[in-house]
């Protein structure tokens, strides 16, 4: 059993003893403890929206949610089965002080947690997580008498006004999508994308979609992390029904992975590129993504007379730094888009929307958008850490060594070669060091990674004959 907090919230398998799992124990406690939080910064009586994917645990965790919060004195206006980025755009829209997203994203079925989003809809900061581990931790909560008791609303029709605001874009054009008769077919996992991406694919004017795992159920058909090793079944689908895309979420929908005509994946890193380069076609502004996502993002912003920067790993750091530059486009390198004349959270809603309108006013299809594209190869390698390993040191000595080529610290050592570079991070959940390579070919990205692992590895070894 696994139970994982952080300053962005709290995960864990379901079932084992308290601390050591996500019990009921634990998602009232943290869950009192965010309400805790949100009481403290508001005056007035608080208001918090709460959402879940439809993984099997996240009923009986929905309802521990939303009775800790009514516990504590705070309304909730629960949207049911819900989206990530719906409860997003849900919780300003409801003039709400929070948030709370129960999903574990990617994660595998016996994972679940509680995503915490602040009065803008979008992920709390490391402050205000620190925060709320601090209340919990010292048992700070303290819940309403039964006069002051928080109300329930039930609210299950905001997934339709988020399709509705995504046809309200500009850049999303309805016209050209229905002209071009587009076949579609989509993959969500039998977790709420099937309540969310259909709905608005009609809604976009596409009338044959063929879809696969959409029934909510929470009994995820594959690995639910929407990665090429995972999308056998969808690929095979559009070839076999002759489709010009395939579209596949994970199950909270707010990673989008897009799958070309001919069967092959158009690339998890691309799904942002293609969909910015549309954006950057009708808007110009600046762009952003993580240090782990491709240079290939950096190209097609420098290609466009735009400024391309790069944040620390994390939708909050992605965010923070958007508005900081004034970004029209960005987020993660996973299938992430983050559109802000929608709203600032990742979303693969308005990604497929962007898309398809990018796609049906293209002459290309879809493999051939991707060959447009310079071809880059991420390769991840990761080195598990004894606990008493000192990594700042090390990365500091890395930071030393190729100090005469670019450097980046904002989040672990980035270093540039060129058309290539290397990203080495200190996981947040986990004792080890991530370590991304990305090269023109697999076989570069292979052997940068290699490399770097190794010089870690010695690295390591030196400092544990040091200290001894």
């Amino acid at each position: 059993m696994s139970l994982i907090k952080s300053i962005s919230g709290i995960r864990g398998t379901i079932g084992g003893r308290q601390g050591e799992g996500l019990s009921p124990l634990d998602v009232v406690r943290f869950t009192a403890a965010f309400g805790e939080f949100i009481k403290r910064k508001n005056d007035q009586k608080a208001k918090v929206v709460v959402g879940r994917d439809a993984r099997i645990s996240g009923n009986m965790i929905n309802r521990l949610v939303n009775n800790s919060l009514i516990g504590m004195g705070i309304d909730v206006v629960d949207l049911g089965l819900s989206t990530t980025p719906t409860v997003e755009m849900a919780v300003p829209a409801m003039r709400a002080q929070g948030g709370i997203i129960v999903t574990a994203s990617h994660n595998p079925r016996e994972w679940n947690a509680l995503k915490l989003l602040n009065e803008a809809g979008e992920f709390i900061s490391a402050e205000d997580g620190r925060q709320v581990l601090n209340i919990a931790d010292g048992n700070e909560m303290i819940f309403a008498d039964v006069d002051n008791l928080g109300r329930y609303a039930n609210y299950e029709r905001f997934v339709q006004e988020h399709i509705d605001k995504i046809l309200a874009l500009p850049l999303v054009d309805i016209n050209a999508i229905k002209a071009a008769g587009f076949r579609v077919v989509v993959d969500c996992i039998n977790s709420t994308g099937g309540i969310a991406i259909p709905p608005l694919l009609k809604a976009l004017g596409v009338e044959n979609v063929e879809m696969i795992h959409c029934d909510p159920t929470g009994e995820f058909a594959h690995n639910p992390e929407p990665v090429p090793a995972h999308l056998n079944e969808i690929s095979k689908r559009v070839i076999a029904k002759k489709a010009d895309v395939g579209f596949a979420v994970d199950p909270d929908v707010d990673r989008l992975a897009i799958v070309c005509e001919n069967g092959e994946m158009f690339g998890e890193e691309y799904t942002l590129v293609a969909i910015a380069d549309y954006v950057l076609q009708h808007q110009k502004g600046n762009t952003v993504s993580n240090l782990s996502s491709s240079k290939a993002l950096s190209d097609i912003s420098k290609n466009a007379g735009v400024d391309y920067f790069a944040a620390a790993v994390g939708e909050v750091n992605v965010v923070e730094k958007m508005k900081e530059v004034n970004a029209v486009i960005g987020g993660e390198g996973n299938g992430g888009v983050i559109y802000p004349d929608l709203h600032y959270g990742r979303d693969a809603m308005v990604g497929i929307a962007l898309f398809l309108s990018y796609l049906a006013k293209s002459d290309k299809m879809v493999s051939g958008i991707r060959k447009q594209y310079p071809d880059y190869v991420i390769q991840k390698s990761k080195i598990e850490l004894d606990e008493d390993i000192d990594m700042d040191a090390i990365l500091s000595k890395i930071k030393e060594k190729y100090q005469d080529y670019p450097v980046n610290t904002i989040d672990g050592v980035k270093i540039e070669f060129d058309r290539e570079w290397v990203h080495l991070r200190k996981s947040n959940t986990e004792p080890i060091v991530r370590i991304y390579a990305e090269s023109r070919s697999k076989d570069r990205a292979s052997a940068l990674a290699e490399r770097f692992v190794k010089e870690l590895n010695e690295m390591t070894r030196t400092l544990n004959n040091d200290v001894k």
